[in-house]
């Protein structure tokens, strides 16, 4: 597939020869496009209406990017390197743990697009496993198991995981874990994978404890070096993934003294995978 700089609106051939590459391969890698904020948002609406309000962690007044981008750089408001303590930084350690970009929204993600503004060349990189894959390497039985299960997600359970609670109680309200199906079909290829997050704490009608161990060993199983494509970033790298297929998480670099500057717009699936509880 040849896909010029995305600074010109796509052609419908090029719009569909992205979404063929995706529903292939699930992560797609467009180099080389320096592209500014408008250009970026232009181009992710190809792909459906965008995500709102995915910088967990911050207030509106201390946002750097409109709430249309997830910011998920380093950098505080006013441009400069966030403080070990800053809030948007602690909250933000939660994507070093595999998950799924809002999952925790009742209409989940599709496509993450995430733009390389400026890249160290220290790292870090970005890992994505293959959730299709993963599911097809199960043993019959484990499959037959987790066919009609449904889990609860929330951005509480993963930063949760890592001490992280600081949460106003506005925050909590609008963190109510949703329910998505464990098992997801695509629409395009009809292809079944596993819907993990770090951001599930709970199986619908399991206790917790037995839900939490068992959901621990499917992401292990799922990670697996085999089921795993590790990204190494250049600059204006235009990464796109599929939330349906696939996980993904940052690795670990020295945050508190190098500039990392991504910028992250995700647009919607098509509606929920499971019914929610009732009010």
């Amino acid at each position: 597939m040849t896909i010029g700089r995305t600074r010109k609106p796509l052609s419908p051939t090029e719009v569909a020869a992205i979404e063929a590459a995706m529903d292939r391969h699930a992560v797609t890698v467009l180099p080389g496009q320096d592209i500014t904020d408008k250009q970026q948002l232009a181009f992710s609406r190809n792909f459906g209406p965008l995500e709102e309000g995915a910088n967990s962690g911050a207030r509106d007044s201390e946002l750097r990017l409109p709430v249309v981008f997830a910011d998920v750089s380093n950098l505080d408001k006013e441009g400069r390197i966030a403080e070990r303590n800053n809030k948007k930084r602690m909250a933000a350690l939660g994507n070093r743990l595999w998950h799924t970009d809002a999952s925790f929204r009742v209409v989940p993600a599709r496509y993450s697009i995430l733009s390389g503004r400026i890249v160290p060349g220290e790292g870090p990189d970005t890992e994505f496993a293959d959730m299709r894959a993963a599911y097809d390497a199960l043993d019959a039985r484990t499959k037959a198991e987790i066919a009609d299960l449904v889990c609860e997600h929330s951005l509480i359970y993963s930063r949760g995981q890592l001490g992280f609670t600081e949460f106003l109680p506005t925050e909590r309200v609008a963190m109510q874990p949703v329910r998505q199906r464990l098992v997801r079909c695509h629409p395009v290829t009809g292809r079944k994978s596993l819907f993990l997050a770090s951001h599930i704490g709970a199986i619908v009608g399991w206790p917790r404890p037995e839900a939490m161990a068992f959901i621990r060993d499917l992401i292990e199983h799922a990670t697996q070096p085999q089921f795993v494509y590790v990204h190494k970033w250049t600059p204006f790298d235009l990464v796109i993934w599929d939330n349906r297929t696939t996980m993904h998480r940052v690795r670990r670099f020295d945050d508190l003294n190098i500039v990392r500057d991504v910028r992250r717009t995700t647009t919607k699936s098509d509606g929920p995978t499971a019914a929610q509880e009732a009010a």
